[in-house]
């Protein structure tokens, strides 16, 4: 409804313009832009978020003595709320004294590397998830399948690749989607590292709308929620109809 309306600057009167602010928010240069830089923290933090949740989870599905140690370790930036995970990687990319910046890859201060600094941080925030699920998945595997394979002369890495992985593409499909879903609603982490900045290069659609309070702007700020909330639907559908014709469902 806003999105079909225009306020004042105090927000006490609108003026109804119809379906065009749809069709200018929706096709200019602003909503483009922010669709751009979410797609690529999207793009930058799930594959590689998936491929660690992977790894963690194979190295700590093995049946070793003090093993849960580390599972312990592992999933614990569960335990951390998104500011606070990016008040602490606010100090470690600190272009003078933090141990993470370089200013190669991890640069805050340079518009071309700042999303790479930003999306380290959301791939720390959800390892801990993505390592949970995916050892869920690992364990739910049936043991006598995975001896069946051995006896076969199957090598662990053969094993893994032609038994075990196609097992779990359903918890794999789900952290995909979920993982895309957060990388879109990403916000906590950019206000706290960049605030947006340098020069707009880490300003995110949401970060986008949420710089639309001001009356004025209410009704672009809510034609961008429903353009948002569009491409969320649709990259999920996306998502789910690509990974369902190679997911695998056992009996």
């Amino acid at each position: 409804w806003l999105g079909l309306h225009e306020q004042n600057r105090t927000g006490t009167r609108q003026r109804w313009v119809g379906p065009s602010q749809y069709t200018d928010v929706l096709t200019g240069e602003e909503f483009r832009d922010g669709l751009w830089i979410t797609a690529q923290f999207v793009l930058l933090t799930v594959p590689i978020g998936v491929v660690l949740g992977i790894l963690l989870a194979v190295a700590a599905n093995r049946k070793l003595r003090g093993i849960k140690v580390f599972q312990v370790i592992f999933s614990s930036t569960i335990a951390s709320s998104t500011a606070v995970t990016a008040v602490v990687f606010l100090v470690l990319l600190e272009p003078s004294i933090g141990y993470l910046s370089d200013p190669w890859i991890f640069d805050l201060l340079d518009p071309d590397r700042a999303i790479y600094a930003v999306a380290l941080t959301g791939v720390w925030q959800n390892l801990g998830l993505t390592f949970v699920i995916t050892l869920a998945g690992l364990q739910a595997v049936p043991d006598d399948v995975l001896e069946a394979a051995r006896l076969d002369g199957f090598g662990p890495v053969r094993t893994f690749v032609r038994v075990t992985l196609p097992l779990i593409t359903p918890t794999l499909l789900f952290l995909s989607v979920a993982l895309t879903v957060f990388g879109l609603q990403a916000f906590a982490q950019i206000d706290v590292l960049t605030n947006g900045g340098p020069a707009g290069a880490t300003e995110v659609l949401v970060f986008k709308i949420f710089n639309s309070q001001d009356p004025r702007s209410l009704g672009e700020g809510s034609v961008m929620s429903v353009g948002l909330f569009a491409v969320t639907a649709a990259v999920a559908a996306v998502q789910f109809w690509l990974l369902e014709r190679r997911v695998h469902y056992g009996d």
